[in-house]
């Protein structure tokens, strides 16, 4: 079984280049399958999600080749869309088959989607854009079925807001006839490259990064070339390394922009921030402040960085409060930062953090991407070794987790554990 160990690091400094966004190219991969010729894709990241959704695609017939750091595709091989449950079970982005094959074939069966351990994600948005545009739902035990005659325009309400669904719905609505208008959608820069790239193609999408959201219905899609935009949630896990210790990191081939709200919370905090135009650097100063923190959607500070967040806080003397409305469960992370001697109480949606506590090294596990990268900065700061398991999942959005780390001076190693060993170890230290 494999872990990182992760040593007490010192002051973070150097660079670090950010890759294309995870759930961009989650979307766009997928979406690609709408397209009627050869799709071009830059900036696409080498992470496990991205793999998986790569076998997938080759099972349906969708060719796809790496070339100079593109990713051609190819989707006019597509002679299925029966997704394998077992693999569409193992990401919950897996729901972009329907909105990306459902226009083609008619019918789509595919596995209930699944991914990060920390919360079940309802399905409810997603069902009400396929009933909405004319399908059937069809649910079973481990998969379900969707299928329809032919989409038709419609106005959708979403109930929350929810980028996935906004982002589904508007892939099945390009190929369906007639207008389609979503309402409270989703303004994430995602939910606004997707629409780019769709348009790229020959789709009517309007007023993305909006909550109003107007795809009008075209024939078919061409191909085209698309970059896809850097990720901000990386982006901003790197930021706040720079202040565990009281370092200075840049993060490049970013858009400062779409990190507004974590950059005025770093700088609440006690770092300092400077913008470039493709580039961000943040230097810690010193003694960092207790703050509070409200993840929601975009354009508030996202659920995706609290946990990161969490373990810069650790450092901050004082009580500081993150609250999570947009996954309340999410914060099965924090059993794991008391074993390495934190103090945090989980009220209802809130952790209540005792900061500028010492930290000691010990066996912890990741249960998600950014629960992984919240304990390895905080074995950062810790006494003596962190070793965390479940490195699967932070693979999952990382696609050189040591690699970037090392370059800014963190210690981390990967290493290999039988089960029997990692079970003793764990149980020693209660």
């Amino acid at each position: 079984m494999k872990y990182i160990q992760a040593e007490y690091s010192g002051p973070l400094n150097g660079t670090v280049h950010i890759p294309g966004a995870k759930n961009s190219s989650l979307a766009i991969l997928a979406a690609a399958c709408l397209a009627d010729n050869i799709v071009a894709l830059e900036g696409i990241p080498h992470i496990d999600d991205v793999r998986l959704i790569t076998e997938i695609g080759r099972e349906i017939g969708l060719k796809l080749t790496q070339n100079a750091g593109q990713v051609i595709i190819d989707p006019r091989w597509i002679h299925s869309s029966v997704i394998d449950p077992g693999k569409a079970s193992s990401y919950r982005a897996s729901y972009y088959f329907v909105g990306a094959l459902l226009s083609k074939f008619g019918k789509v069966t595919i596995g209930l989607p699944g991914g990060d351990d920390f919360v079940s994600r309802p399905m409810d948005q997603h069902i009400k854009v396929f009933q909405a545009l004319g399908a059937q739902v069809r649910l079973y035990n481990d998969y379900y079925e969707v299928e329809a005659a032919e989409l038709k325009g419609a106005d959708i309400y979403f109930d929350t807001l929810t980028s996935g669904a906004t982002m589904n719905a508007m892939m099945m609505a390009v190929l369906a006839k007639g207008r389609t208008q979503l309402h409270n959608a989703a303004v994430d820069p995602e939910v606004c490259d997707t629409a780019r790239f769709l348009n790229q193609l020959g789709a009517r999408i309007y007023g993305a990064g909006t909550d109003r959201i107007r795809i009008e219905g075209v024939p078919y899609l061409n191909g085209g070339i698309h970059t896809v935009i850097p990720d901000r949630l990386i982006a901003g896990a790197f930021l706040m390394a720079a202040g565990l210790n009281g370092g200075q990191v840049t993060v490049k081939d970013v858009i400062p922009e779409h990190l507004g709200s974590c950059l005025a919370k770093l700088e609440e905090v006690g770092l300092h921030v400077e913008c470039g135009e493709n580039s961000i650097t943040a230097y810690g100063t010193g003694a960092l402040k207790a703050t509070r923190i409200r993840a929601g959607m975009y354009p508030s500070f996202a659920t995706d960085l609290q946990q990161p967040m969490t373990a810069l806080l650790l450092q901050a003397e004082g009580k500081s409060i993150v609250t999570d409305r947009v996954y309340p469960k999410r914060f099965a992370h924090v059993p794991q930062l008391r074993r390495l001697g934190a103090e945090i109480e989980i009220r209802q949606e809130s952790a209540f953090i005792r900061g500028g506590l010492p930290l000691r090294g010990g066996w912890v596990h990741a249960t998600d991407v950014r629960a992984g990268i919240c304990l390895l900065m905080a074995g950062f700061t810790a006494e003596g070794s962190t070793c965390i398991t479940g490195v699967e999942h932070i693979e999952r959005g990382y696609e050189d987790v040591i690699g970037s780390f090392r370059s800014i001076g963190a210690r981390l190693s990967m290493r290999e554990l039988d089960a029997q060993e990692l079970s003793s170890r764990i149980h020693m230290q209660g």
